[in-house]
């Protein structure tokens, strides 16, 4: 088996910022959707994984030697959406307290607003593609902020293989492709890849045209 940082193309004194490129760059040469194998993508993530939890050596846990546990699931989670194009077009700010209150009472299309039943198996990116939207996104591998969100209430999963820093965890930015409710309730403003400080890491758009349609 390969080590991991053969997989990723970089050397083991290699920094964050470079382990990070690297895995941004493998995710895009190897993800499916982007022409690569199924099986190939699941190295490199495995790789970026062992990589930043210390398990470069082989071992089955971190250097820590915690396990991590997974969040427990409800049996479904309603998502309230809104489209942060809209918060932009009308001047409202992204902190207000009644921001999907103001959403809620203006005749917005079914794209920029409403609310669809996430089940437990799928992502946030996953649930919104069943019900019949186009959400942006890239990679579907955790390595750029095509398909970030900012999450103004409930929860989500924070898998480890992504790219976002903590401080913009800590502002509520999440990745939809590889992240699910773990509330009952959620309400979510997609599309932020435009928003201030994400330019850095957001990668070429899906290179296949996407139609939107809406049940």
């Amino acid at each position: 088996m390969d080590a991991p940082f053969d997989v990723l193309g970089i050397d083991p004194d290699a920094d964050e910022a470079r382990i990070d490129q690297a895995y941004r760059r493998r995710v895009i040469e190897t993800h499916p959707d982007q022409g690569g194998s199924a099986r190939e993508f699941q190295r490199v993530k495995a790789a970026y994984e062992a990589i930043i939890e210390g398990r470069v050596d082989g071992d089955d846990a971190a250097d820590d030697g915690q396990t991590r546990e997974e969040p427990t699931r409800p049996k479904g989670s309603r998502v309230e959406y809104l489209n942060y194009e809209v918060i932009d077009d009308r001047g409202w700010a992204l902190d207000d307290d009644d921001l999907f209150e103001k959403a809620a009472a203006t005749d917005l299309a079914p794209e920029d607003y409403g609310e669809f039943l996430a089940e437990p198996s799928e992502t946030l990116l996953e649930a919104a593609e069943e019900r019949g939207f186009a959400w942006p996104y890239a990679c579907r591998g955790g390595a750029c902020v095509n398909c970030a969100v900012v999450v103004v209430e409930g929860e989500m999963t924070v898998p480890i293989d992504h790219v976002l820093p903590t401080e913009m965890i800590d502002r509520g930015i999440q990745l939809s492709c590889i992240g699910a409710p773990t509330t009952a309730e959620l309400k979510v403003v997609y599309n932020v890849k435009g928003m201030p400080d994400l330019d850095d890491l957001i990668l070429p758009p899906y290179r296949f045209e996407r139609t939107q349609s809406v049940d």
